[in-house]
């Protein structure tokens, strides 16, 4: 299987980083390939231009593209599974990835009549968190977080829709991050190794 990784974090020295390493090991254990798009370092633009706003708000497929939105769509059409990988901000994506969703979900290609964007095997979400599970699940945030994934953003754009939430992880309570780190580092290890299983 081929992987599109959707990679969104500023910092190299964070715990998203490690889970992003571990399933990458995962991946290739299994024998499966991946391309990854980083988007903090790739600078990622995510604020629509006036012109994308009008191609998108018109729903008109054959106005100009820009590069960076088309080689996104592209990497999309050459693979078989897409991952994304992220701390919860705020209940939600980082910007960069909202932004990423906001420019290369576009008419005609993830939505319209005739898209061109294949419907892929498997979309994996994968998202570093906080708070406890608990209180994720007791504020509402999980149901909305999978709301917005895997309802919205994924929908029947990919068969099959997993949400791994890796939760306990902030600094402000080291004792819960070190209790969780490895389950946590295991958990997207296998998930690497079984992306897909036929």
């Amino acid at each position: 299987m081929k992987v599109l990784i959707v990679y969104a974090h500023p910092s190299e020295d964070s715990f998203t980083r490690c889970v992003r390493d571990r399933f990458i090991e995962g991946l290739t254990d299994a024998g499966h390939s991946y391309v990854i798009s980083d988007l903090y370092k790739m600078d990622f633009r995510t604020d629509m231009s006036e012109g994308e706003y009008i191609r998108e708000s018109a729903c008109v497929a054959d106005l100009p593209m820009s590069d960076d939105v088309a080689a996104e769509q592209a990497k999309i059409n050459l693979c078989d599974v897409i991952v994304f990988i992220y701390p919860v901000f705020w209940a939600d994506v980082p910007a960069k990835l909202k932004g990423w969703f906001d420019r290369v979900w576009t008419y005609g290609f993830a939505y319209g009549d005739n898209r061109t964007m294949k419907t892929l095997e498997k979309g994996l979400v994968i998202c570093i968190a906080g708070n406890p599970i608990e209180q994720i699940k007791d504020t509402g945030q999980y149901e909305s977080i999978k709301t917005a994934m895997l309802s919205d953003r994924l929908y029947d754009r990919v068969k099959e829709k997993e949400l791994i939430v890796l939760d306990g992880t902030s600094t402000f309570n080291m004792e819960l991050r070190k209790r969780n780190w490895d389950r946590h580092l295991r958990a997207v290890y296998e998930a690497g190794i079984g992306i897909w299983c036929n």
